[in-house]
């Protein structure tokens, strides 16, 4: 009875235990386990939006996309507007105490443990680029000087 006791005591002081806390700071509050897929601030930050991403969003409607609070929302809305377009839940993670290389996860309330999480680089194909239907006063500008000549 007395461990029981103890583990009420540091609890109340410390907080609840918790399961793999770095791999929590890390994963913007969950584990490496219940990932589909991951992107890191760089990558999120690119103009763009990640094709993958956006596939994995649609096949895992049941999971919920976790963003880096410490990303300024305009960055991340890009992908909160795919979220809501496919119903799936997302959430703003911010941790003040330990800042983390992840800028979006999306992940299941359990494990699925797939093998490869992150995005590679190398297929910079991936990178769906904004579609800007403004343009700019300086290329409408630039357009009305080429047509005078």
């Amino acid at each position: 009875m007395s461990g029981n006791i103890d583990d009420y005591l540091q609890q109340g002081i410390y907080g609840p235990r918790v399961t793999k806390p770095d791999e929590r700071r890390r994963f913007l509050g969950s584990i490496r386990e219940r990932i589909v897929i991951a992107l890191t601030k760089e990558q999120v930050r690119e103009k763009g939006v990640y094709k993958q991403v956006e596939e994995a969003i649609k096949e895992n409607r049941e999971a919920r996309l976790y963003l880096n609070g410490n990303i300024h929302y305009g960055v991340l809305s890009k992908y909160t507007k795919i979220a809501s377009k496919y119903d799936v839940s997302y959430r703003y993670v911010t941790n003040k105490e330990h800042e983390s290389d992840i800028g979006l996860i999306l992940a299941y309330d359990d494990a699925i443990d797939k093998e490869e999480i992150f995005v590679t680089r190398e297929n910079n194909s991936a990178v769906e680029p904004e579609k800007h239907t403004k343009k700019s006063a300086f290329s409408l500008l630039a357009k009305l000087f080429k047509q005078d000549k």
